[in-house]
């Protein structure tokens, strides 16, 4: 079985169930995820399958010097008898469809995100989709394998800090400045304003690739540069997370550590943190920006999932 989610560290996160689940409904099965490499280390631990690695997005910049690449990676998505697209995208039902896997599926285009992609499949999933994403996946799953069912994830073996450079920051509101894309990041300076609203509290601003002058710009204290499993590491022993709808706040929520999470363009209901959908500051319903949630807002809220 052919796993297709290809990126990013959020979606991957909410498609772990999935693949845990068909996992544990089909002992005897291979099963293989085509991922992109900087999650190779996340998919092996926490979902605990064969991963075929591939850098996608450099070799279509990089064609020429990538070839052998490709064909490796061709070569290894080949034998598979079904192939599962959870992301929904052109490139990944191609991939998919190059397998030549003998049943491929992917959801139908009542929730697939690019509809000529259904081309590349021949079966066509419908799911409930006013629920969470992680639930789609989860029906997705169980149409291919009808025994498959969800259940308790341990991400914390991910967790690590081999040098110790972050345990000094153990306990602290841990917030998380970036996201995917401008428009779902809160305005910098309201989160000066959240930690002057909470004076008792240490507040620690994590940052990722071409986020440091972003976190700067928050006026708090930044955290060293991490890599991802440092990252979990800080997330896992954090007092709480507050950020909007990015691949690290919903790292923090698979581990089990408490979130505010911040929501304007995107909907909670389908994207929010799957484990804790009450701890969501929101303007979705209303005017679905960023800068319309108050400092104010998030503040009682942390109080609120703080228990203070």
């Amino acid at each position: 079985m052919l796993i297709l989610r290809l990126s990013a560290l959020g979606d991957v996160i909410h498609t772990i169930p999935a693949v845990v689940a068909l996992r544990d409904a089909l002992p005897d099965a291979r099963i293989a995820w085509v991922v992109e490499s900087p999650y190779r280390e996340l998919v092996e631990i926490a979902a605990g399958v064969e991963v075929i690695p591939v850098s996608m997005k450099r070799w279509g910049r990089h064609l020429w010097e990538s070839r052998a690449a490709i064909g490796q990676a061709r070569r290894a998505v080949r034998g598979f008898e079904t192939a599962i697209d959870f992301q929904g995208l052109m490139k990944s039902a191609a991939v998919a469809w190059l397998s030549g896997a003998k049943h491929r599926y992917g959801f139908d285009r009542t929730a697939i995100r690019e509809k000529a992609a259904g081309l590349f499949l021949n079966h066509r999933v419908p799911v409930d989709t006013t629920g969470h994403v992680v639930d789609w996946n989860l029906q997705l799953a169980a149409a291919v394998a009808p025994q498959a069912a969800p259940r308790n994830i341990d991400f914390t073996a991910f967790a690590d800090d081999p040098t110790g450079k972050l345990r000094q920051m153990r306990g602290a509101v841990v917030c998380l400045p970036g996201a995917g894309k401008a428009n779902k990041q809160w305005p910098p300076e309201r989160f000066g304003e959240l930690a002057r609203a909470h004076p008792n509290r240490r507040f620690v601003m994590a940052w990722g690739p071409n986020e440091k002058a972003l976190a700067e710009a928050t006026g708090l204290e930044l955290a060293p540069a991490t890599n991802l499993r440092e990252l979990a590491y800080l997330l896992l022993h954090a007092s709480l997370v507050v950020g909007g709808d990015t691949g690290p706040l919903h790292l923090a929520d698979a581990l089990g550590t408490k979130v505010v999470a911040l929501f304007g363009p995107t909907n909670p209901a389908r994207n929010g943190p799957y484990h804790q959908p009450g701890n969501v500051v929101e303007t979705f319903t209303s005017t679905r920006s960023m800068d319309g949630i108050s400092a104010h807002a998030v503040a009682a809220k942390v109080r609120q999932v703080l228990g203070e």
